[in-house]
């Protein structure tokens, strides 16, 4: 049994929280380069400590030849320990700086595309005024993606459109975002009174491209007709409101993405839409898992207390069925 204890504590000793990330770099890159370079060390300096971590375990992890780097079977079963290890050891040196201030420290927030230009500016005072000893690091995605990384775990929270249909995640509403038409100056729709969901859609409808949860919104509540024949695509919100300025057709554009918005007056009408309720619930959203849940729940309020001008805060997360 002695025995048994003395190589344990041998191979704790040697086992090190750095080559654990090497090695889920490896397995995530598929080459030793790209994985190097992530790490900032030197591709020699990281294949030599990728080698002492498999000795020590007694396992090789990876199949290595001219062509690819490819997981072995013991490396497929070992590698989301390892992530889960590395998730769990950044988790306790964040905790460790927020015993004054919960929210201090380092907090890595993802925001979908078609929100982050428009709402972030308004929250990056108060929240820092607030909050001084937040760090902030602001990633900018679509939904499914910035959704993956929360649970892989290289973000803590994501600012996205609610519902989000994964029971490893919970979700804090923050505010419903109106949507409002944009349509060229001197069409019929820039006249018509009142302005109904039912209105929309046909030939003339301008989409943001496939990934963009905003654009399911857009079809969900637009006619039945909307995607029939070609449909005109943009990448961004700023180039469909470029699309529509040009004439091209109009669109829904989320409310924040239109207040204040001048630059193209004389080309570009927007008008608010009859339905109160066709618009988007903005949430907080975080791995369920995540023992900092009372604190977020506290930057929650804080952000449904300032929700921005147009928008009104809620409590109220919409189900599926009207996402």
């Amino acid at each position: 049994m002695a025995e048994r204890e003395g190589a344990s504590r041998t191979t704790l000793a040697g086992l090190s929280l750095r080559d654990l990330e090497y090695v889920v770099a490896v397995a995530e890159e598929a080459h030793f380069g790209r994985a190097a370079e992530r790490c900032g060390v030197s591709q020699p300096g990281l294949s030599e400590q990728v080698r002492k971590l498999e000795a020590l375990i007694g396992v090789a992890l990876f199949e290595r030849s001219s062509r690819r780097v490819a997981l072995t079977p013991e490396g497929e079963k070992l590698i989301p320990q390892a992530e889960r290890v590395l998730t769990e050891a950044r988790l306790f040196l964040e905790l460790a700086g927020r015993v004054a201030d919960p929210l201090a420290g380092l907090l890595r927030v993802g925001v979908i595309a078609t929100l982050g230009p428009y709402y972030v500016p308004l929250i990056l005072k108060p929240l820092r005024a607030a909050h001084p000893g937040l760090d902030l690091r602001l990633t900018e995605g679509r939904t499914a993606g910035l959704l993956d990384l929360l649970k892989r775990g290289d973000l803590d929270l994501v600012l996205a459109a609610l519902p989000v249909a994964d029971d490893t995640l919970t979700a804090e509403p923050l505010f419903f975002e109106p949507f409002d038409l944009a349509c060229p100056v001197g069409t019929p729709l820039a006249r018509r009174s009142p302005l109904l969901v039912e209105d929309l859609g046909g030939a003339d409808l301008l989409l943001l491209e496939e990934g963009h949860c905003l654009r399911d919104q857009a079809l969900s509540l637009c006619s039945g007709d909307a995607t029939q024949g070609p449909v005109r695509l943009a990448s961004s919100l700023e180039m469909l409101r470029a699309m529509i300025a040009a004439g091209e057709g109009h669109s829904l554009l989320p409310r924040l993405a239109t207040l204040g918005r001048d630059d193209l007056e004389g080309l570009m009408v927007v008008r608010a839409l009859a339905d109160p309720d066709a618009g988007r619930t903005i949430g907080l959203v975080s791995r369920r898992s995540d023992p900092r849940g009372s604190a977020f729940a506290t930057l929650a309020g804080f952000l449904r207390a300032i929700a921005p001008a147009g928008t009104r805060a809620t409590t109220d997360c919409p189900s599926p069925a009207h996402a």
